[in-house]
């Protein structure tokens, strides 16, 4: 039996496991220039190179460290809203980034559960979109664990944030529904300047909703930054 799945047992024995993933495992303690799996966070930090005290929204969160297109800009004093269905993440972020407002959510037009198809409690992979699951269900998913997770309007996310600025930088990975979620967004609300979408498959092929993204994008006054692995960054532009 792996290190993990005897950590995983007990509530107290899981607690001292997410210390371990944080400090030993991703040794977040040591600063690094990238965070981000395919080199998002250098783009996305030196298009906010002046800017100290910035905003984020990081929807599909993940980890606070591994894979983080947010942690360098949490690094040098921003800090924000982190959204993820799965709950291990999110205790993740309540350890490494206490300060910043992390729920174990989605968001939806109308509060509903969603089913949650549930890889393992620290992959990335875990989904609420169908499809995504069943075209990866023979790799991945071994378990084939299934739970739910509650929706919560941007709205209400917003209240419970109590963040009074604008939402400076936004983070958008959710396996399969990044489209569903962004048309959940008023970026006229929030005023955005650049936003980061999962748009490709790793191989550079676009995903099915890559041209809806692109026109929902212009009709926001945003246009393509730059494309770095399977993201698009998009920047306002008037």
């Amino acid at each position: 039996m792996s290190l993990k799945k005897i950590f995983l047992k007990t509530k107290f024995t899981y607690k001292i496991y997410l210390y371990y993933n944080l400090y030993v495992r991703h040794k977040s303690y040591i600063k690094r220039s990238q965070y981000s799996q395919w080199g998002e966070d250098k783009y996305i930090n030196d298009f906010f190179r002046n800017k100290r005290d910035g905003i984020y929204l990081d929807i599909g969160c993940f980890h606070p460290v591994m894979y983080s297109n947010t942690f360098l800009l949490h690094s040098k004093g921003w800090r924000g809203i982190n959204i993820d269905i799965n709950p291990t993440s999110i205790d993740l972020f309540n350890i490494a980034r206490p300060k910043d407002v992390n729920l174990c959510t989605t968001i939806s037009e109308t509060k509903k559960f969603f089913d949650v198809y549930y890889d393992d409690p620290f992959s990335p992979i875990n989904t609420i979109d169908k499809k995504f699951y069943e075209n990866l269900k023979n790799k991945f998913f071994k378990d084939r664990k299934k739970t739910t997770v509650e929706s919560k309007t941007l709205k209400k996310i917003l209240e419970i944030s109590n963040i009074d600025k604008n939402i400076d930088f936004i983070n958008i990975d959710v396996e399969g529904m990044d489209y569903e979620i962004l048309k959940n967004i008023d970026l006229n609300q929030l005023k955005p300047k650049l936003i980061s979408i999962e748009t490709h498959d790793v191989d550079g092929s676009k995903y099915k909703n890559f041209e809806s993204i692109v026109k929902l994008m212009k009709a926001g006054s945003f246009s393509i930054y730059k494309r770095v692995g399977p993201t698009t960054l998009f920047n306002f532009v008037s």
